[in-house]
């Protein structure tokens, strides 16, 4: 059970990323008037970074309760959940409370300890 709940705790993350770049290039990209040009690309490549790092995230997650020894799979879950707890804080401050976002990874957070 352990395993699922960790593997599940991945797959919420790599979904809660992939909405995170999605709504990104959608909602705040297509709307963003930022100026120089170069300051733009790199916000926008800032942003995504984060998507595809918890993507990652997300994969050692689920590949965590599979294959990784207990002290590697220990590992991967308490530096995971202080990166996604972190962005959750994150989240929760910069919007006041009023983005999902940050409820989303909280919930990563609780089920990949609950995976230990």
């Amino acid at each position: 059970m352990r395993d699922i709940v960790l593997q599940l705790s991945g797959v919420l993350a790599v979904a809660t990323a992939i909405t995170h770049g999605v709504l990104g290039e959608t909602r705040v990209f297509a709307r963003a008037r930022i100026e120089p040009p170069a300051l733009k690309l790199l916000i926008h490549l800032v942003w995504q970074a984060g998507t595809v790092a918890w993507i990652g995230g997300g994969v050692l997650l689920i590949c965590a309760g599979w294959f990784f020894p207990a002290p590697a799979r220990q590992a991967t879950i308490l530096v995971l959940a202080v990166v996604f707890a972190a962005a959750a804080l994150g989240n929760a401050w910069a919007t006041r409370g009023r983005h999902f976002g940050w409820m989303a990874m909280a919930v990563v957070v609780l089920l990949a300890l609950a995976g230990l």
